[in-house]
């Protein structure tokens, strides 16, 4: 079954696109690839079950099991030994990947306390994006109860735009809210 934002964009963001930028080809106008979500769980180096709350908080927001990411190296500042967990990483990719960004846009960003909109200066100049999130409460498949600590994620929307004025123009047309 195709995703509804899926739809939204075959029927009406692709042929606006098109016509905005003056495209010559089709494969010119920017679509979605993937969006990766990265969380560090940089406390799981003095205590392993905290790993095991965040992967079921990312499966239970992303309904995929996230790959747990390790050190590479030991660290004596920090107190990290080589090959202990540090971090967990999601990659989302076609209905899985709309179906977050359509959880994104209309639930969890409105949950957010005094939100007024996010930035447009989290572009990295190739037509992606990086929100930053402090807290997993504003998902809706997350228990206020069943929260030990409140952990931060970083959401990256990786797109075939060329230039972050184009991948502006359609995040906007999904309806992600950016400031005024």
């Amino acid at each position: 079954m195709k995703s509804e934002l899926k739809t939204i964009y075959d029927n009406k963001i692709f042929p606006e696109l098109f016509k905005e930028f003056n495209y010559n080809n089709i494969h010119q106008v920017p679509k979605l690839i993937k969006i990766i979500i990265n969380r560090g769980v940089g406390e799981a180096a003095q205590n392993v079950k905290s790993i095991d709350t965040s992967i079921k908080e990312l499966t239970d927001i992303t309904g995929q099991k996230p790959i747990v990411t390790k050190t590479k190296k030991s660290i004596a500042g920090f107190k990290i030994r080589e090959n202990i967990p540090i971090g967990l990483k999601v990659t989302l990719r076609k209905e899985k990947m709309y179906d977050f960004l359509n959880k994104l846009i209309n639930l969890s960003l409105p949950r957010i306390r005094d939100f007024r909109g996010i930035s447009t200066k989290q572009f990295d100049g190739r037509g992606n994006y990086n929100l930053g999130l402090k807290e997993q409460m504003i998902f809706p498949e997350i228990s206020y109860e069943k929260i030990d600590k409140i952990k931060g994620m970083n959401i990256t929307i990786v797109t075939t735009a060329k230039t972050d004025e184009e991948s502006l123009a359609l995040l906007k047309k999904f309806g992600m809210p950016f400031k005024q």
